[in-house]
Order: C-alpha cells, then structure tokens, then sequence
C-alpha cells in the first residue's frame, strides 16, 4: 500500500530501532498506525534503560517464547539469531533452554500440597519425619541450587524418587553452565512472572535468590517489562489471519467449505 508521510515516519522510526519489520505490523501500520507507536515505546523501554546487556535481554526473549506455558514459535528464531549475532554461544542458549525446561515442575509445586490437603481432609495429621535418603537429597539440593524453601518439603516427603531426579535434572545449568547465579535466576523470573504462567511462589523465590545473588532491583524490573510485552502475540498471531480474510474478501474469492 502508498504510504502517508505519517505511515512512513512511523515505519522508519520502527526500522530504526528494531532492525526489522514483519508482516503483521503491515496491517496494523495501515488501520491503526498510532498502535505501532504505541507498542514500539512500550518495546523500547528494557532496551533503552539497558540494565541488562544486549546478549543477555535476547536470552530472556527466549526463555519466555520457549516455555512450556507459551511457546511462541514464531518468536524463538529470531531471538536465537540476533542472540547469536550478539556473541551469544550455543552452550549458553542451551542453557537457557535448560533453565526454561524446570518449568514442568510446576506441576509438583501445585499439586503435591493439593494431594495434602485432601489427605488432611481424610484424617492425616502431619507429616511423616525424613528418613536418611531424604535428607541426604535435601542437604543435595540446598549445595547444588543455593537454597531451600517449604515447597519442596511434602513433594520430598511423597515422592522422594521424583525430587531426586528433578534434583538432578534442574541442577545440570547449576553444574555444567556459563551464566552466574544472577543471571539463572532472572531467566527463572523471566518465565514464572510471564503472564501465561504467573506462577507466584516460584516468582517470590527467584526475585529473592537473583537479589541475594546481586541482581539489582532495576534488572528485575527489566527482565520483567520484557516478560510483560508477550501480550503483542495477540496481534503477531492474529493480525495475519486478519490480513488474508480481508484480501480474500476484497477479491471475491469465494470462502472455502
């Protein structure tokens, strides 16, 4: 389509800051071009206070389109690329992944207590005291990830097999990665506080692991304004499907059974 002078001050101020333009933002730009400006200040406020590098704000993007609670495919790619072209590794993108991969466990998090409490509501009256095994995986866990929270006290209780291969699962990165402790614990963050997922215990728990680690309150605050823009798939995902129904419309083609 012919651009306004408007349209094309908005397109070229987009361009300028983000290197790219997709294909939704054509349609968007052509009904509602205020939005573009809109959501490109609302994008553009991580980048410019740039409490976190480059390299390491591509890594959050990750996290967040990856996970399990959002899996945003259309988003992943990209953000692999301009990682990589930042200087990132593959061993550090994997990482993340990695990181991202304990979200699953979540599950545990929120079932197990459920479990107890219907227990408790069939006649259990506390908690069964740990036995050697048990508290060898808890003396474990609190060396390899640097903490321990009540969370995890009824799931070690029950399903002592399960927190010893979930140990050994989500320690790996704790093992065997590059990013410091602060950084793990941000990209934690960067999906829990994802609003497909506001999982508030584990939120809670790694706002106060990344502190103690010395993340500052100002790159909490980052990876979260970035966790908070996936709200825009509403549009990346939609705005194509809107784009073709009204092509199909303007020529006549007839709408397929």
């Amino acid at each position: 389509m012919a651009l306004t002078s408007r349209q094309q001050e908005i397109k070229d101020a987009f361009l300028a800051e983000r290197g790219w333009w997709g294909e939704p933002w054509d349609t968007v730009l052509e009904i509602d071009p205020e939005f573009v400006v809109a959501y490109q200040e609302m994008y553009a406020v991580p980048h410019k206070k740039s409490q976190l590098t480059a390299k390491f704000r591509e890594l959050c993007y990750i996290s967040i389109n990856a996970a399990a609670t959002h899996l945003y495919l259309p988003g992943i790619l990209p953000h692999i690329k301009k990682a990589l072209d930042l200087g990132a590794t593959p061993a550090e993108i994997l990482e993340v992944l990695e990181l991202a991969a304990t979200l699953g466990i979540h599950t545990m998090n929120i079932g197990v207590p459920l479990l107890v409490e219907v227990l408790e509501e069939r006649g259990r009256t506390g908690p069964t005291p740990l036995t050697d095994y048990q508290e060898d995986l808890k003396a474990e866990f609190t060396e390899l990830r640097g903490y321990w929270h009540d969370f995890w006290d009824e799931m070690l209780e029950l399903d002592p097999e399960m927190f010893e291969a979930y140990t050994h699962f989500s320690t790996v990165p704790w093992r065997t990665g590059t990013l410091t402790p602060a950084e793990k614990e941000l990209i934690y963050i960067s999906y829990d506080i994802a609003a497909t997922h506001l999982y508030v215990p584990g939120t809670k728990l790694h706002i106060r692991n990344a502190l103690a680690h010395g993340a500052t309150v100002a790159q909490v605050l980052e990876v979260m304004e970035i966790s908070s823009i996936i709200g825009i798939h509403a549009l990346t995902t939609a705005v194509p499907m809107l784009a073709r129904e009204m092509a199909r419309r303007k020529s006549g083609e007839v709408e397929p059974d």
